[in-house]
């Protein structure tokens, strides 16, 4: 909402305070000042002058030589403007003007003849110029013949003016209109509110001889008005009038359509002017739309209705769609002499639905959406009347035709003084909520302490005791609430386990030297299938979509993390970074319906992509590439770090390298995928060998154990012993290691492969594995023949297992 301060002072009198301190005052009672404009930037010396005398320049034929009255003196001015005539009264800046962008009036000589000033156009005084009237776009403005000559011409134009730009919340759809932001204002300051003039004269003739309103939809329409105005005389609205409309980023178009928007953002209750010599018949019929119904708007768009929008029409036809915008069939035209206003209150949810069906926003469907005072609606047809008599030479036929079954009753509240200070921590006295309510306009009945408080209908915030206690807050003012500490037992804040463990994760990937992204939740139908864990793919049915996604791009909910990440190391690889390691920690989304019709699952999961060169040392001359053996690690040192024990099995996935991924397993439950990409994947993503990993941290949480745990450092001495083992090729190490860890028992505390070989001196089909195995018990010294049993065993289960034999 624009509110421009020159039009507030109309209703409240602000005193000399300053645009930035009533906006300070506004922010702290609760409604956001977002920011401060001025009309245009400040010019200096712009008077109104008289154009005595246009006569051609002698030496151009485009220029006009104007002998221009500006009260004291009178001016020599050449002009160049199209519409420049004489006897007119237009804006002068005189010599020693300054205008918007700090351009400088001086005297010159243009072709020879002296000039001493500047004819402005409204743009050359900083109005932008989607604002400036169609009929002045192209020359200077003309001021109406009242204007006095010499007065200040800024002020005439409201160049001099503020507008606050106030961000509502959508529960105080009050602050939609001027009066409304008049009674915030007046609260706030404790100053009376001057409330705009209603009184119309009325001819003899009776409205209802003229029209008659039917509604077949009173529960989405429950008040409909209509006036009649005649001998309408459609021009230029007041000077006044556009200046506020234009202080509100309206462009004015005639005094009829402008009064319509005045009253609009006055009352904030919309209006719809049609001409009624166009509207084609006596009675107006509010109704349903029928499907496949068709009607011409504003905008010369043809728009085909469904049953739930709500339309105007004249019996036979559709003249607007309710609350949203009017029918080309019945505009009002510089040839309108009689006119149908129309003054209603519309279902919100049904202004709503049309709207977004047509996607059409307009200030009325905003204003109808959150909901108008129902007091307002007639009122604000009243008003717009007596402007139409005023300032369009209309007469105003006697009566309103109407369908009246609005409620306008107000809501009760009721309030006590101690609650109220229980609530705030305040000891706010009886006499002060009564000041307090005063300020905001609200009746009410006092018994002692307690009140109940009879709450306006432009208030419909304010429905329970919570509302009011706002409301008090507020006007008491937020700064005025004293500083409490928290009383008896306090514990300090600290995350749950849940939240450490998932610090502890992000802490680690990135001491491991990855780098956190957080990538959108939605992507394309395509990605969304792309990479999904297995474990995943047999939960999903299939992906969930969204029904008005913003964008193709951002279409469907993710099963996956990798695809967007991918998408995000292409961005940087393509832009010169070619060693990149990334990780997310996010969600995924899981429905097992073929229709989506509830809520889909998350899941929470960890994933990664690293490409490029994992470790360079130039000076060493070492360089080492990621590859599956990097990520492998980085995963295996997680786990050793959460003390859980996994399994890794090599697997064929879905968009992975077939030879180079593997299976994560935790006892026998799936819980993610290491790996490369295939590299029809990383042709597309226009990446070179890419690794990923993706795991999921749901069920990580569940079987982890989060209990601190050390060993002590060993006193006594560790013994080692090397064995090589010839096995079919067919055979994981990862198998023969666990054999190993199996059959030795607690005296081996590490096994690590440090050899795999095949070829020459061993039969065709076998392979040959070389482990390194470390014996050592913390509370003694082994002996050799321990050691010695421990080998035999080892010797005995591989061969049993996996037909193992001892290399010679």
């Amino acid at each position: 909402m624009f509110v421009s301060l020159n039009w507030l002072k109309n209703y409240v009198d602000i005193g000399n305070i300053t645009p930035e301190e009533l906006a300070e005052k506004i922010t702290k009672t609760g409604i956001e000042v977002e920011g401060i404009e001025y009309v245009a930037d400040k010019s200096s010396n712009v008077v109104v002058g008289y154009v005595k005398e246009c006569e051609k320049h002698p030496n151009a034929d485009k220029l006009n030589l104007c002998q221009v009255d500006v009260g004291e003196e009178v001016l020599q001015i050449i002009c160049g403007a199209p519409n420049i005539a004489q006897g007119q009264k237009v804006a002068v800046a005189k010599p020693g003007a300054v205008l918007p962008g700090n351009f400088k009036i001086k005297k010159a000589k243009l072709r020879g003849v002296e000039s001493n000033g500047m004819i402005c156009s409204l743009q050359e005084l900083g109005i932008e110029e989607k604002f400036v009237p169609k009929e002045v776009a192209d020359g200077i403005f003309v001021f109406p013949n009242d204007v006095e000559i010499g007065s200040d011409a800024l002020s005439l134009l409201n160049l001099d003016d503020a507008i606050l730009e106030l961000g509502l919340t959508p529960n105080r759809s009050d602050a939609l209109s001027m009066l409304g932001v008049a009674y915030e204002v007046a609260a706030i300051l404790d100053v009376p509110i001057n409330l705009p003039d209603e009184n119309v004269e009325q001819v003899a003739d009776k409205a209802d001889q003229f029209v008659d309103v039917k509604v077949e939809a009173t529960g989405l329409n429950p008040y409909y008005g209509a006036f009649v105005v005649q001998d309408i005389k459609v021009g230029p609205s007041p000077l006044w009038m556009r200046n506020y409309l234009i202080a509100a980023g309206i462009r004015p178009i005639n005094n009829v359509v402008d009064i319509t928007n005045y009253v609009l953002l006055e009352y904030g209750q919309p209006l719809h002017a049609f001409d009624y010599d166009k509207f084609g018949s006596k009675e107006i019929v509010v109704r349903r739309a029928q499907d496949g119904e068709t009607m011409t708007t504003l905008d010369d768009q043809e728009r085909t209705l469904k049953s739930d929008h709500l339309v105007i029409t004249n019996g036979h036809e559709v003249t607007a769609l309710a609350g949203v915008m009017g029918g080309a069939n019945s505009e009002v035209s510089e040839t309108t002499t009689t006119v149908l206003l129309e003054a209603a209150y519309f279902n919100p949810a049904a202004v709503r639905t049309a709207s977004k069906d047509h996607g059409l926003r307009s200030e009325s469907s905003t204003r109808f959406e959150k909901g108008v005072d129902p007091d307002r609606v007639k009122r604000a047809g009243l008003r717009a009347c007596h402007l139409l008599s005023k300032y369009a030479n209309g007469k105003v036929l006697t009566g309103v035709v109407e369908l009246d079954e609005l409620d306008r009753s107000e809501k009760q509240v009721s309030i006590t003084t101690s609650r109220i200070n229980d609530r705030l921590g305040t000891d706010i006295s009886n006499d002060e909520i009564v000041d307090i309510l005063r300020k905001l306009n609200f009746t009410f009945t006092q018994e002692e302490e307690s009140f109940t408080i009879s709450v306006p209908t432009r208030r419909q915030d304010i429905t329970i005791f919570e509302d009011m206690v706002e409301e008090v807050a507020r006007i008491y003012g937020y700064d005025n609430l004293p500083f409490t500490l928290p009383q008896g037992a306090s514990q300090a804040g600290g995350l749950t386990k849940l939240q450490q463990l998932k610090r502890d994760i992000k802490q680690f990937f990135e001491s491991v030297g990855l780098m956190e992204t957080i990538t959108y939740s939605l992507t394309t139908k395509e990605r969304a299938e792309l990479l999904v864990s297995p474990e995943v793919k047999q939960d999903a049915v299939t992906p969930v979509s969204l029904s008005m996604p913003m964008s193709e791009e951002h279409s469907t909910l993710r099963l996956s993390i990798l695809p967007e990440l991918l998408s995000s190391v292409a961005y940087n690889v393509a832009r010169k970074q070619a060693d990149l390691g990334y990780y997310e920690v996010g969600t995924v989304f899981i429905s097992d319906e073929e229709q989506v019709t509830k809520q889909p699952k998350e899941k929470l999961r960890a994933s990664g992509a690293i490409t490029g060169d994992w470790l360079v040392h130039p000076w060493q001359q070492e360089k080492k590439q990621v590859d599956f053996y990097v990520v492998k690690g980085i995963v295996e040192a997680l786990f050793d770090t959460l003390n859980l024990s996994v399994i890794y099995k090599q697997a064929k996935v879905d968009g992975m390298h077939p030879g180079r991924t593997a299976q994560v397993l935790i006892g026998e439950k799936l819980i993610g995928f290491i790996g490369q990409l295939h590299p029809s994947v990383q042709k597309d993503f226009d990446l070179k060998d890419t690794y990923v990993f993706d795991l999921d941290l749901d069920y990580i949480f569940h079987v982890h154990e989060n209990e601190p745990s050390f060993e002590k450092i060993a006193r006594f001495p560790s013994t080692s012993r090397d064995i090589a083992l010839v096995v079919n090729e067919q055979v994981n190490a990862g198998e023969v290691q666990a054999t190993i860890q199996q059959a030795g028992g607690d005296l081996i505390k590490e096994i690590m492969v440090f050899d795999v070989y095949q070829g020459e001196h061993l039969e065709a089909g076998k392979k040959s594995l070389a482990f390194s195995l470390l014996y050592l018990d913390p509370t003694r010294t082994l002996t050799d023949e321990e050691v010695e049993e421990s080998y035999q065993k080892i010797l005995e289960a591989v061969k049993e297992r996996h037909q193992a034999v001892l290399r010679g």
